[in-house]
């Protein structure tokens, strides 16, 4: 706060909790392994999320959660609502190898490999490409508009309303087949609910990449809040090496870096570190923040910092690494490897490893066939002509592969029991059909009261699908 807030009366003064810059960041372009792996993520990102929806499986789309037909398709996997243990599974995962990352690693996530990182990333160098470099950028918004600075922005931004369009355009059609989208779309037929949900992801991905940027990563994602308790002094950031670098000052290309052995020999002047004091590591964060002065939640770990200071390092002559990813202790002298040998280490990816383990058996033993057994609550049980007990129930057979398929029904678990009506029925392709069946026991028996008996349900083409399910019998 500046002397002139701290003359103002308590009411009167100003606290700004969105931007204490008040700027908007101008990022500058650089170049280097992070900012090389960065990019390769982004390519890697698209190319899975813009050609997935494309690819075809078996005469359909590969990837496809049809919430209409309540059917999620997952190449050769049929997954249906009752399977939501998978997902529940995948969330686990996903939780825990979000942990493990941040515990070695910080936010190796955010800088990486977030959506929210990867579209800002597209959409910067749309704006690097349309509006020129940092400094071109910054004197094209003080300038006063003219037809060039029209020009410029107006190819911006409808660039960024294209990309953004075919961002919301794909995204839809992960949950709406995307050829039939793509056809509505020409046709101008697109139904209501297709036609929001395009939009609002459009706008939706236009506004985060495209307007608030770094805004989103400081003050919306909760991620930045809660990181810090996933940090101790084995984590892995982007660090300044202020025993190095201190005290910084610009001073001539030729000057020799600052070792121990300069640093004991200089006894008059005062020893000077290796930060040149450029500023070009803050000129290159995404987020507008001095990775100088110390960690801060808002640094996502992109490592740009890093390539930026490692190309002046190089051209001053200095060692690299001043901004380098390390921790604590590694600073201290400590090796990499030193920093994976902790209890959480071991819980993270102990847990992730028996989540991987469980759903992959389940998914093993998971048989494409589920029955419903309803009994008739209209009569609870009937007496025949000849003297025999009937109960009727419905069996709901539920198709769950993606051909037709023939299951036989049989019915044990009563002396006496036999069955009426059909000993089999078709469904087609993962659909469900209803089967009444008539169950009757001999009633000259000595059973009495609620009985248990089962519905085998097999699959006539393979033995090995098949499905056992319980039900009660009514007796007198």
């Amino acid at each position: 706060m500046s002397s002139i807030d701290s003359a103002r009366p308590a009411a009167a003064q100003r606290i700004d909790f969105y931007n204490k810059q008040g700027n908007k960041v101008y990022v500058r372009s650089t170049q280097g392994r992070y900012n090389s792996l960065r990019w390769a993520m982004v390519w890697l990102t698209q190319l899975i999320f813009y050609g997935l929806c494309w690819l075809p499986w078996q005469g359909r789309q590969a990837v496809l959660f049809d919430i209409v037909e309540r059917k999620f398709y997952l190449f050769g996997l049929v997954l249906w609502p009752q399977d939501a243990i998978y997902l529940a599974f995948l969330l686990m995962l996903a939780a825990f190898g979000l942990f493990l990352f941040t515990a070695v690693a910080g936010r190796v996530f955010c800088g990486f490999a977030c959506p929210q990182t990867v579209y800002t990333a597209m959409f910067m160098w749309i704006e690097e490409k349309t509006e020129g470099s940092r400094l071109a950028r910054i004197r094209l918004d003080q300038a006063p508009w003219h037809a060039g600075k029209i020009t410029r922005k107006g190819a911006k931004y409808l660039l960024w309303v294209a990309l953004a369009s075919v961002t919301g355009f794909t995204f839809v059609g992960y949950f709406t087949p995307i050829k039939t989208l793509a056809h509505n779309l020409a046709n101008f037929s697109l139904g209501p609910w297709e036609g929001f949900w395009l939009l609002f992801y459009a706008m939706f991905t236009y506004l985060q990449a495209g307007v608030l940027r770094e805004q989103v990563c400081k003050h919306m994602c909760p991620y930045s809040r809660f990181q810090g308790a996933m940090f101790d002094a084995d984590t892995v950031t982007v660090t300044y090496d202020a025993a190095r670098g201190e005290p910084r000052g610009a001073r001539h290309a030729k000057a020799q870096p600052n070792t121990q052995v300069q640093a004991q020999a200089q006894t008059q002047a005062a020893p000077r570190g290796d930060c040149v004091d450029c500023g070009i590591c803050v000129q290159v964060c995404p987020a507008g923040i001095d990775i100088r002065q110390g960690l801060q939640y808002e640094c996502i770990g992109c490592g740009l910092c890093v390539d930026a200071c490692n190309t002046v390092m190089d051209k001053v002559g200095y060692a690299r690494g001043l901004i380098r990813y390390g921790s604590e202790r590694m600073l201290a002298g400590q090796r990499w490897a030193g920093s994976l040998k902790r209890p959480r280490i071991a819980v993270y990816s102990g847990l992730m490893l028996a989540l991987l383990v469980g759903a992959s058996v389940m998914l093993s033993q998971r048989v494409p066939l589920r029955v419903d057994v309803i009994r008739d609550r209209g009569a609870l049980m009937r007496e025949t002509d000849e003297g025999a007990i009937e109960n009727i129930y419905t069996l709901e057979i539920h198709n769950l592969a993606e051909q037709p398929r023939r299951f036989d029904i049989a019915v044990a678990g009563l002396p006496g029991i036999r069955q009426q009506g059909a000993l089999s029925v078709t469904v087609p392709a993962g659909s469900s059909s209803p089967l009444p069946v008539t169950v009757q026991v001999p009633g000259d028996g000595e059973l009495h009261g609620t009985r248990q008996l089962e519905f085998h349900i097999t699959a006539s083409d393979d033995r090995h699908i098949s499905v056992t399910q319980g039900s009660s019998f009514i007796l007198p």
